[in-house]
């Protein structure tokens, strides 16, 4: 199962294109934790995105397309976690050179690349109660699945949703919403809610 990089980037400018309808949902689930910029973010970051997408030539490779959309999330509306998503997006770029067809093993090698940077950028782990806690389980999904891409995305996003349930009982370790310390406890992860509407989304344009 492959599709080309011109099909991906349809795929992604209709999944990101419906993201900014969860602006208010972000922005509230984050003022409850740190700053309430997270809407605003990911609303900003994902228009910067289509635009950046869609200026690339026809056939662009995939390391393009990543590249592109890191530069373009992360300088959108500056911000930890746009920082944190557009140096993972960069990171992947550097695993994709030169592809212009992309499978499941290539999707799966792009979010561990972003995963790892991610750990490493924001020293955080899995179960700190951050974006690591969907992003990580759903790709262990992804890379165990066998099915059409419908099929591999409603698995992911069940679990993703799974995995954000359970950390909400969990006090934040992470960021800004670290300092709210045990108010933390009981509010879902507004970045690991962020990964999960896009996660929806893409199923949506994958139809």
């Amino acid at each position: 199962m492959s599709m080309s990089c011109n099909d991906i980037r349809a795929l992604l400018v209709r999944a990101l294109e419906a993201l900014p309808a969860h602006t208010e949902e972000l922005r509230e689930l984050d003022a409850a934790l740190g700053d309430g910029d997270l809407g605003i973010t990911v609303q900003k970051g994902s228009a910067a995105v289509v635009k950046a997408l869609t200026a690339l030539p026809d056939d662009a490779p995939m390391s393009d397309l990543l590249r592109a959309s890191g530069q373009a999330f992360s300088t959108a509306n500056p911000s930890t976690f746009a920082a944190l998503i557009g140096g993972g997006l960069l990171a992947a770029a550097k695993t994709m050179l030169d592809k212009h067809e992309v499978g499941k093993d290539d999707v799966l090698t792009i979010g561990r690349a972003v995963g790892a940077r991610i750990i490493e950028r924001g020293k955080s782990k899995v179960g700190d109660k951050t974006v690591l806690d969907a992003l990580v389980p759903s790709l262990d999904v992804l890379e165990s699945s066998n099915g059409s891409a419908h099929e591999i995305l409603t698995e992911m996003i069940a679990t993703a949703r799974q995995q954000i349930d359970t950390t909400a009982a969990l006090q934040s370790q992470k960021g800004r919403a670290a300092w709210v310390q045990e108010r933390s406890i009981g509010h879902a992860d507004p970045g690991a809610t962020a990964y999960l509407r896009f996660l929806e989304a893409l199923q949506a344009a994958v139809g």
